[in-house]
């Protein structure tokens, strides 16, 4: 189990890699984010984008995904309040194989409440290309070591 004193300012983490499929680009964005050239491959192919693209919440989810499984879930975490920033790349396409990392950019112990603080991190993801597609800053909370 990692804790707050466990990161360090520069500290990298590979958070593993996810395939993009047609269906879920598909499914997600039927629930969640309909526009017209994330669900329907022709209003895809008429669009800016020259084809069926992921919605940016959807990427996000699979990096929520990635980070979870391969850093979080051994972590003391106690959630986030929130992203400082959000940038979507390039388009996300059915069959692309997405790969994400964070670095940790600063680790603060809280002063009003000693059994924890937060670290904020840098996330990127990229594509099997090695072009990035995300790139996010965001702020987790964490417990400290008890003693």
């Amino acid at each position: 189990m990692m804790y707050l004193e466990d990161f360090q300012p520069g500290q990298t983490f590979d958070l593993g890699s996810i395939e993009v499929t047609h269906d879920q680009v598909v499914d997600f964005a039927k629930q969640f984010d309909p526009q017209p050239f994330h669900i329907d491959v022709d209003a895809g192919g008429q669009s800016i984008f020259g084809g069926l693209i992921a919605s940016g919440w959807h990427t996000c989810s699979l990096m929520m995904r990635m980070l979870v499984d391969n850093l979080f879930s051994r972590t003391a975490t106690l959630g986030s309040p929130g992203v400082n920033q959000i940038r979507w790349i390039l388009p996300v396409r059915p069959g692309d194989t997405l790969h994400a990392s964070t670095r940790v950019l600063a680790v603060t112990s809280s002063v009003s409440k000693p059994d924890r603080g937060t670290i904020e991190f840098h996330y990127d993801v990229r594509n099997q290309n090695d072009e990035p597609v995300l790139a996010m800053q965001g702020i987790s909370m964490f417990r400290r070591r008890g003693d």
